[in-house]
């Protein structure tokens, strides 16, 4: 059983492979689960291993997102064409692409099926991504800001 001052690496891995048998509803949740397994961890410093990690919050809990990102190798791809993710009111996001190139991010996030979308609009260089929250519009932000960074 590891001591509680393991390193933060060590921390991360176990969060994967606690998301990897499944969605966890909540960060204390997780926290709890981490010091059963003898990690040090507070809701703040997890907060910072998800977001390192790439988990994303869905309707289920906090989930692993690389294995969707896999199966869909069209999600990967707007990275190179996305040059802006800007937040306009709470359900609503602006993407600003290479010229040309909205109509093809617009039909990836389509087709991504993710739960935060409602609907959006590609122009030349520009799509309009509807949500139905404000928390998943920060949700959806926080993927797509993930994929542009790889």
């Amino acid at each position: 059983m590891p001591n509680a001052n393991n390193d933060q690496g060590e921390r991360r891995s176990a969060i994967r492979e606690l998301l990897g048998r499944g969605p966890i509803p909540t960060q204390q949740l997780l926290v709890g689960e981490l010091a059963r397994r003898g990690f040090a961890a507070t809701q703040s410093s997890v907060s910072r291993d998800l977001r390192e990690i790439g988990a994303v919050k869905t309707a289920r809990g906090y989930e692993l997102e690389a294995g969707e990102l896999a199966d869909k190798p069209e999600l990967n791809a707007i990275g190179e064409f996305v040059r802006a993710i800007l937040p306009a009111g709470p359900h609503l996001l602006v993407l600003r692409t290479a010229v040309g190139a909205a109509q093809r991010v617009a039909l990836a996030l389509d087709r991504a099926g993710w739960p935060e979308i409602v609907g959006n609009i590609g122009g030349d260089d520009t799509v309009f991504v509807a949500t139905d929250s404000a928390n998943h519009q920060k949700i959806l932000a926080a993927r797509l800001e993930r994929i542009v960074a790889r």
